[in-house]
């Protein structure tokens, strides 16, 4: 299903005019923090049992790095990459909630409209007549105290049965509201799927149709499709696998069709078509760029709109937004049977971080976010103009590999940062804290740098033939595994 039509060649031709003016990608640190984050990943996925793994991270208007790891298809050996086609599930709702903006900005609707102003067939129960109405605005907070899904058993093994338009339409009136509107929180898939249905209804377009038109091609996202792409599945599109059982193993499942529920859950997309779309955020946040929505309604999209009587859940429009580290973070996760994704996105520092795994049970919302934070400080240095970084010396390559920690750990890794050399142990659910910086004090002698800049113990390594064979520590030895 390609759809690069006219207009969204123009804009893939003419988009280089928008790029950065500095390219980070080459610098010193940034491929020290490539390097780490591709040994974490790669590491991670083995002792997860992940079948396969795409990522990516974005710069502003540069892909600084994707890559796949493990399979999309482990039977047949077909090795996952960066184009390879996964379900992103609920990152779906981010595409059908830019279709509802564009409407408001088109004139046709407003935030505050009932569902059924738009909607004819819209007769759930009103359980709180005395309360507001189901609106737009709540609908895409998830505040609209609609139920969280349509009246069907689609998450339910083997079959998963999904809807049709006509089936959901039909059991609409059977439902009742959960909660009053603008209470509480309640994820609604049921909410999203009848925004999509607005859409098409003030649009006056199918919903595929209209979101192809005016998104996915002026955006030059080929590989993103509104529903399965069904035929390319076990070949560009990744098998899906379920989480792990008690035993460790994961089992194949039969591909899913979300049919009506495709506006909260039905879109396939690829790592490097996520990282064109939050290049395109970008380039309408900072670079003018008059795209498919204009700068305020992004904004107004990314700003937290419901806050949970509880605090601890805040949503935008369509967007999860949330802080760490002292930073705000939007984008969302995505995850359906036999696949996870997520999509995380910095805005002041014009970073974005993706992944797809094809398996159900993995927290993909972990590798964006170390994503983010092994490659944001470096990204920052690259672009710092005032200071220049040494590359690791290439006499420090002979350590560089894996060293056993059995029985105590799985490995540690060797890996180069901040122009020397660091210890990695792994597995770990965080990089940077079990990252180890070593200095050079002697001829393949080794000393543990301390957080507070003093030295601490030897670190040896025995080298045989040019290559280090193992390693010493505390006066025990760790082989080398490869």
């Amino acid at each position: 299903m390609k759809r690069l039509t006219a207009l969204a060649l123009t804009l893939v031709l003419t988009t280089p005019c928008l790029a950065q003016e500095t390219s980070v990608k080459d610098h010193p640190r940034v491929r020290e923090a490539v390097n780490l984050l591709e040994v974490w990943v790669d590491a991670q996925r083995a002792y997860e049992e992940i079948p396969g793994i795409s990522m990516a991270v974005v710069h502003d208007q540069e892909l600084v790095w994707s890559k796949g790891f493990g399979y999309a298809h482990p039977e047949r050996q077909i090795e996952a990459t960066p184009q390879t086609v996964y379900s992103i599930c609920s990152i779906s709702k981010l595409f059908t909630s830019i279709g509802v903006m564009q409407q408001r900005d088109e004139g046709r609707l407003r935030l505050d409209d009932p569902a059924g102003e738009h909607l004819a067939w819209f007769n759930i129960e009103d359980t709180y007549p005395d309360a507001s109405p189901v609106t737009i605005e709540g609908i895409l907070t998830h505040s609209s105290g609609l139920p969280r899904e349509s009246d069907y058993p689609y998450w339910t093994p083997p079959e998963f049965p999904f809807p049709t338009h006509e089936q959901i339409v039909e059991r609409l009136g059977d439902q009742a509201e959960l909660y009053p509107a603008q209470t509480y929180f309640q994820y609604s898939n049921l909410g999203l799927t009848l925004a999509g249905e607005i859409v098409a209804a003030v649009s006056g377009e199918s919903y595929d149709d209209y979101i192809s038109r005016h998104i996915l091609d002026p955006l030059g996202m080929e590989d993103t499709y509104t529903a399965i792409p069904v035929s390319e599945h076990g070949r560009r599109m990744a098998v899906g696998y379920t989480a792990r059982t008690r035993d460790g193993t994961r089992h194949r499942l039969e591909l899913f069709e979300a049919r009506g529920i495709s506006p909260a859950a039905g879109f396939a997309s690829t790592v490097d078509d996520l990282a064109k779309f939050a290049s395109w955020q970008f380039r309408v946040l900072y670079h003018d760029a008059d795209e498919v929505l204009a700068r305020n309604t992004l904004r107004e999209m990314y700003r937290v709109h419901w806050v949970d009587p509880d605090w601890d859940t805040h949503w935008g429009l369509g967007f999860a937004t949330w802080r760490a580290n002292d930073k705000t973070f939007v984008g969302h996760g995505g995850s359906c049977p036999g696949y996870r994704s997520s999509l995380n996105i910095q805005p002041d520092s014009k970073i974005a971080a993706t992944v797809m795994v094809n398996s159900s049970g993995v927290n993909t919302g972990r590798f964006t976010s170390q994503a983010q934070a092994i490659m944001a400080p470096a990204i920052k240095a690259a672009l710092d103009t005032s200071s220049e970084a040494e590359p690791m010396d290439p006499e420090l390559e002979i350590y560089l590999g894996t060293y056993s920690e059995l029985p105590w750990t799985g490995e540690m890794a060797v890996v180069p940062w901040k122009g020397s050399i660091a210890l990695l142990f792994l597995p770990t659910t965080s990089p940077l804290d079990n990252l180890v910086k070593l200095k050079k004090v002697g001829e393949h002698t080794f000393r543990r740098v301390r957080d507070d800049g003093e030295l601490g113990e030897e670190v040896v390594f025995d080298v045989e033939d040019g290559k280090a064979v193992r390693m010493w520590r505390h006066s025990n030895f760790s082989p080398r595994m490869w």
